[in-house]
């Protein structure tokens, strides 16, 4: 007999294939004779009650003997305890044969009637929403559980909502936690959902909403039309999800403070909650005794914890909100403003409540609110601006102020990493008015929206426009426009056009721009300073900037404005100033986090692990992307997205990490290629190469790279293919095609004058060696190796190194070999470049060396760089989702490595990894992960 299940759609696989491992495990083993217990707990929508309807269709006897026996998930007008002990009871009487009885009392009636039943045949409980039931039942079930393993064909899944994980009634039996769906499988259900046909924008805005939730990502696409999907419509909003539990069955009083709850979440700090006094004192003023959040809380709506009311269910505090009649939403803000009065609550809060309760256009209070959130010194976030801007546009009569109004609100909304309310937004500005300094501010905003997500070539033209509208009325915001369109043109790759948006040079401007921009000088000398100086560089002349460089970085050292903070870190990194670079963009990194300026988060770890990487620091630009990764996809910054995994596939070419050179390069194309993106293409070909390169298949490095750094079509991003061209001339020469990179060399060893990048003067020797003849070869590794210690990086040396010590073993020189090639050896190991290392290592077998036959049996250094830190972090305790979530990686890849880890160090349990981990990393310390 199979129960009622309340899930007719299978269990999705992607992302869950752990979780189906471990409930497949306790089936066979039920059918082995062995009983067990697994309780899943999760976050409504995750998949547990989906996951016991999988369990209760596969679980099949081969003899045709097994019993289900489940209960529902209780519906959602039920949202009070209830006795689920009585309908696991009843089902259990229904199987054998009985009529409807009470359950008796005694706590081991339920084990008897269970191992009654089993008696018959294997035997499998699914029990779903434990939670809800009453704590008589929840104690009688608890008690069963702890007693059902052994020889006993009986399984029990029992579902509870993560936070009631931990029940003492539950104590003590096994707990399988499911969390959301990594992004790229939340990507891979979504294409499942929409067959692959949904716009690329919808589909990012969709799984942003639904926040790696599989039930809540169902719910938003069926709500959707095809024309909504397609892109063809605006999407409403909140978008259309009805995630579970509903709250229409608690009593009116309750659902009143749920709405005041929904309503006291200040914008910005959604996750952290709402604050629970304001909350009850808000509900004190309606003579609503707060007692009655209680149901709720009992019901897994919401819960109370420090001080904060949280929702449990993502997308449920949204729907509240915006399913309540527009009256109630204004009571609810205008209980909330009066609460507020007289507190120390930040002045724009208050006033946004209260214009959020306002029934009509108020000038009075729209010019408080844009007055307080333009006052830098109120602390407000960009969010709240948002809020408070938006407000005040609502309260506004004048259209063209209204439009003026909604524009900046959109632009803090960009700041704050809210790309789909921005454009929304922007929308209705539009609409509102066509002046064209509302013109010319929309234009600037979805210009820089398009900038961090989108083709750039678009994003380039929206600035231009936005220039041109704006600099009749506001030439600090044309400015800022043309700055902005510079970047999209060095995202583009596209050297013309960067010069274009530079704009006429100062020696040849008319009498009136050159007025325009002397006022703009005062307002903002860094950036003329930076406009002046990217004019040469572009011109070729990289020496001749380095004054105006050195000063764009001095000015932004001393600021602490995000914005001018990475503008001093990029002047830094173009200067071949690696250290400054490092030590601007951390601090653009904590001005961003401490202002709330979330969009420059990603973007200031991009310039932090980029500088990183060319200074050789590859686990430090490692940990920097990753970071930056989740911060890009966070705040809907896709192409800021693809420069990380750009930088990252760079890092595994250098650790020697096939599988994630391959799919970092392979994400950062794809965004690349839909748009535009030269530099990320140019990095990832660059790092597919070097694995080549890694692996000794130097004629597929050298097809790979050759179109990327020569003259033609196909040539790489004017300011990144330099750098990869000591790896082009060293796979040419290996494939017998120096003498195509001689061309490459001669225009390689001109932007190495200039002093662009502190490791060129070394790789230039190393070039000028591999093209050499025998009788000047030597001498060029000597210069080569003498200016790798005045300019550092383990890397670039150990990889000179190499090269030498092969040439001196051709040259039936094999004692200086094993010098240079034991140094190689050594500085491949210290930095984790273990496909380099390898490479060292066989050349050293192929001198004679002894002992060069690899690392020993057992040790750390059988795993790849990838195993080697999954295996280090699950050491430490971490789950497979914690560590997913740390590398950026699908919690089912952590599970593929994991089983290879314990596999090829012989351990069968994280304890023994754990022992092992610390053994081994007491013998050979590591430098960092």
């Amino acid at each position: 007999m199979a129960g009622p299940t309340t899930v007719t759609t299978p269990f999705p696989a992607a992302g869950r294939s752990a979780p189906v491992r471990a409930v497949d495990a306790l089936s066979n083993g039920v059918h082995a004779g062995r009983g067990g217990v697994l309780v899943l707990a999760a976050a409504p929508g995750l998949g547990r009650t989906a996951l016991l309807a999988h369990a209760a269709r596969a679980f099949r006897s081969p003899a045709g003997r097994g019993t289900v026996l489940s209960t529902r998930a209780v519906p959602a007008e039920s949202l009070i305890p209830y006795s689920g002990l009585h309908s696991l009871w009843c089902a259990g009487a229904r199987c054998a044969g009985a009529g409807p009885a009470a359950p008796p009392e005694s706590p081991g009636a339920l084990l008897d009637m269970v191992r009654g039943l089993a008696a018959r045949g294997p035997l499998l409980l699914c029990v779903d929403d434990v939670h809800l039931w009453d704590a008589a039942s929840r104690a009688a079930l608890g008690f069963t559980a702890r007693r059902l393993t052994g020889p006993h064909p009986v399984g029990l899944l029992v579902s509870v909502t993560e936070r009631r994980a931990d029940d003492p009634h539950l104590a003590e039996l096994p707990v399988l936690r499911l969390d959301p769906l990594a992004p790229g499988e939340a990507g891979a259900l979504f294409d499942d959902l929409t067959g692959g046909a949904a716009d690329p924008v919808v589909r990012d805005e969709v799984l942003r909403a639904a926040g790696g939730n599989p039930g809540l990502l169902h719910g938003i696409v069926a709500g959707l039309t095809p024309r909504q999907l397609s892109g063809r419509a605006a999407l409403p909003r909140p978008l259309p999800a009805r995630p579970a539990p509903s709250y229409g069955g608690l009593a009116p009083e309750t659902g009143q403070l749920l709405l005041l709850a929904a309503a006291a979440h200040a914008p910005g700090a959604e996750r952290a909650g709402a604050d629970a006094d304001l909350v009850l004192a808000a509900a004190a003023g309606a003579g609503l005794d707060g007692a009655a959040l209680g149901p709720a809380e009992a019901a897994g709506v919401v819960h109370l914890a420090d001080g904060r009311v949280r929702f449990d269910t993502p997308g449920l505090r949204e729907t509240l909100y915006a399913d309540a009649p527009p009256a109630r939403r204004r009571a609810a803000h205008r209980l909330l403003a009066a609460a507020l009065d007289g507190t120390r609550t930040p002045p724009l809060l208050r006033l946004l409540h209260r214009a959020l309760a306002a029934t009509g256009p108020d000038p009075a209070l729209a010019a408080a609110l844009v007055a307080t959130a333009e006052d830098a010194g109120t602390g407000a976030g960009h969010a709240e601006r948002a809020a408070a801007l938006a407000a005040a546009a609502d309260l506004t009569e004048a259209a063209r102020e209204r439009a003026l109004r909604r524009a900046s609100a959109a632009d803090h909304a960009r700041l704050a990493g809210r790309p789909a309310r921005a454009r929304e937004l922007l929308a209705t500005a539009r609409s509102e008015s066509t002046d064209p300094l509302v013109r010319g501010a929309v234009e600037l905003t979805r210009g820089r929206l398009a900038l961090g997500d989108g083709p750039v070539a678009d994003a380039r033209e929206a600035l231009l426009l936005a220039a041109e509208l704006l600099l009749p009325h506001d030439p600090d915001a044309a400015a800022e426009a043309r700055f902005c369109a510079m970047a999209a043109a060095w995202d583009m790759g596209d050297a013309r056009a960067y010069l274009s948006a530079l704009g006429t040079p100062p020696a040849t401007a008319s009498p009136a721009t050159a007025a325009a921009r002397r006022d703009r000088t005062a307002v903002d000398p860094q950036a003329e300073e930076y406009r002046a100086a990217m004019l040469v560089v572009m011109r070729g002349r990289l020496s001749a900037a380095s004054r105006r460089l050195r000063n764009v970085v001095d000015q932004g050292e001393r600021a602490d404005d995000p914005g001018r903070l990475l503008r001093a870190g990029v002047a830094a990194l173009v200067a071949g100033d690696l250290a400054a670079a490092s030590r601007i963009n951390a601090r653009a990194l904590a001005a961003a986090r401490a202002t709330g300026t979330d969009i420059h988060v990603p973007q200031a770890l991009e310039h932090l692990a980029y500088a990183e990487l060319r200074a050789g620091r590859h686990a430090r630009a490692r940990a920097h992307a990753e970071e930056g990764l989740r911060a890009a996809e966070a705040t809907g910054q896709c192409n800021v997205a693809a420069r990380h995994h750009a930088i990252l596939a760079l890092v595994a070419s250098v650790e020697g990490d096939a599988d994630a050179v391959t799919a970092r390069a392979a994400a950062a194309a794809r965004i690349a290629d839909r748009h535009g993106l030269a530099q990320a293409a140019t990095l990832a070909q660059w790092a597919l190469a070097r694995h080549e390169l890694s692996r000794g298949r130097a004629p597929e490095a050298a097809a790979r790279l050759g179109p990327v750094v020569r003259p033609g079509p196909r040539r790489g991003h004017f300011a990144v293919r330099m750098l990869a061209v000591p790896c082009y001339v060293e796979a040419a020469v290996l494939a017998g095609e120096g003498e195509r990179a001689r061309g490459c060399v001669a225009e390689f060893a001109e932007w190495a004058a200039q002093g662009a990048d502190p490791q060129a003067p070394a790789q230039l020797a190393r070039c000028h060696a591999l093209l050499a003849g025998p009788e000047e070869s030597d001498a060029l590794y000597a210069v080569a190796l003498a200016r790798h210690e005045l300019s550092g990086g383990d890397f670039e040396n150990a990889r000179t190194q190499l090269l030498h010590g092969k040439w001196l073993r051709r040259r039936r020189r094999p004692g200086e070999a094993r010098g240079r090639l034991r140094d190689a050896l050594v500085s491949f190991e210290r930095c984790g470049a273990r496909a380099w290392a390898e490479q060292a290592r066989a050349e050293l077998r192929a001198t004679g060396e002894a002992g060069a036959a690899g690392p020993p049996e057992g040790g750390l250094s059988c795993l790849t760089p990838q195993q080697l830190r999954i295996a280090r972090r699950v050491a430490e305790g971490a789950t497979n989702r914690e560590v997913a979530r740390h590398l950026s990686v699908s919690p089912r890849t952590v599970d593929h490595h994991l089983r290879n880890v314990f596999a090829l160090l012989g351990v069968r349990s994280r304890v023994e990894l754990s022992r092992l981990v610390a053994r081994c990393e007491q013998l050979s310390p590591h430098d960092g992960r």
